[in-house]
This record gives structure tokens, C-alpha cells and sequence, in this order.
């Protein structure tokens, strides 16, 4: 048998077969299928809050988690997961039915003295991380899918795709019966000044209580997604 190289260029063959969340997790904890490994403390996978409750079930994808979360091993758990939590309370959210992920399984970071500060994720590193998430998607089975940010965006709907443009507009889609696009919470604590802050809280606010809408339709409607094994 031929030995495996010591890193791949896409994830892909590490998917298992018929996956189920904790291997899909168990499989990305070794995942070295980007450069971003060797800088990353460990693989960020996502994950739900808790048991799920009945009723449509919610996918927020993030970009890539903070410095916070890699040390945590845990998605959205810094700054911008507690501003996440208090906008998904406002716009009455469920948080038991939000399972929250990025589309970049590990940390890029550039060095400022004792700090590590985020740097953006290649196309070839997000090209190399989209399978585990499609797989997310796949074993997760969300009704409603958020992006949060341009990032996750254009990975799940396209290059050409712009949040400022079309934020808060739900759109139908192969990943989910509907996808939502909003700003990045991290882009709400980078506001210049506090009213700029706040203004933009709100409107990333609105595009959640969209959210909230449809989540109250397909509660009323034919029902939803089975929950994922």
C-alpha cells in the first residue's frame, strides 16, 4: 500500500464513509489538508448546542475560528460568539436549534508581538477545508442555513455572491430549503466608533429576526428536516 502523504490538498478523501457527526469529527481532528494545520492549535470543528428540540433546525457558518476558539476547540466562543448569542436571543432564536460551524476548520493567524491576529483565509485553503462542511451539511441537514459573512458565502453560493447586496433575503438553494446571508459578527466589533456599533448590531439584528420568521414558517408549514444521527 502506498503511503500517504503527510498533507493533501483537499479534504475529500478523509470523509468517512456514511458519516455521522462524531466521525466526521473524529476524521478532521487529524485533517491536514492545508498548510493552516501546522499554525493551528487543533481542529475547530463545529458543533450543536445541546440536545436539539423538535422543529426546524439552523446552520450558522462562520469563516474560520479566532484565536479564542483554538485554543478552546470550539466554534464561536470569543468575542464574536457572545455578541452572536445576545443577537440571536434579541431576534428570538432558539440557540437549541442552532448548530454553528466555519467553513475553515483551523486557525490563520499572522504574529503582532504576543498577539495572533486573524488573517483571511486562500481560496485554495477554503477550496481544501469545503468538504467537511458539505458533510456537515449533509449529516446535519439544516432547513435554514445563515452565512455569516462573505466567506461562507461565496464557499457555499458562489464567487460572484455579495452580502451587501443581498443580506437578510432568503433564497433557495441545494444546501438547505432556505439560505440567508448577513454580515460576520466580528465585522460588528470592528465598528469605528459605538454609534457605528450600534447601528450595525441592529441590522444584523433584523437580518436574524428574518431568520426567526422563516423559522416560524416551517414550524407552521409541512414540517422539518429530520434531525441528524
Amino acid at each position: 500500500m502506498p503511503k500517504r502523504p503527510s498533507v493533501q490538498t483537499t479534504a475529500a478523501p478523509l470523509i468517512p464513509e456514511s458519516p455521522t457527526y462524531d466521525k466526521l469529527r473524529k476524521a478532521a481532528a487529524g485533517c491536514q489538508a492545508c498548510p493552516l494545520w501546522r499554525t493551528g492549535t487543533q481542529t475547530v470543528f463545529g458543533e450543536p448546542e445541546g440536545q436539539p428540540r423538535p422543529g426546524p433546525r439552523v446552520m450558522l457558518v462562520g469563516e474560520q475560528p479566532g484565536d479564542q476558539e483554538d485554543r478552546a476547540g470550539r466554534p464561536f466562543v470569543g468575542p464574536s460568539g457572545r455578541l452572536l448569542d445576545e443577537a440571536l436571543e434579541a431576534a428570538g432564536i432558539d440557540r437549541a436549534q442552532v448548530y454553528v460551524t466555519n467553513t475553515v476548520k483551523h486557525f490563520k493567524w499572522t504574529g503582532q508581538g504576543p498577539r495572533r491576529i486573524h488573517a483571511k483565509p486562500t481560496t485554495s485553503e477554503i477550496r481544501a477545508c469545503l468538504p467537511w462542511l458539505e458533510a456537515e451539511i449533509r449529516v446535519f441537514r439544516p432547513d435554514v442555513l445563515v452565512c455569516l459573512g462573505a466567506t461562507a458565502a461565496q464557499a457555499l453560493l458562489g464567487k460572484a455572491f455579495r452580502v451587501t447586496q443581498s443580506r437578510g433575503q432568503p433564497m433557495a438553494s441545494e444546501w438547505a430549503r432556505v439560505v440567508v446571508a448577513t454580515v460576520h459578527p466580528s465585522s460588528i466589533l470592528r465598528a469605528p466608533d459605538p454609534r457605528a456599533k450600534e447601528a450595525a448590531l441592529e441590522a444584523f439584528v433584523d437580518d436574524l429576526r428574518q431568520v426567526a420568521r422563516i423559522i416560524h414558517g416551517l414550524s407552521e408549514g409541512e414540517g422539518a428536516h429530520a434531525p441528524m444521527s
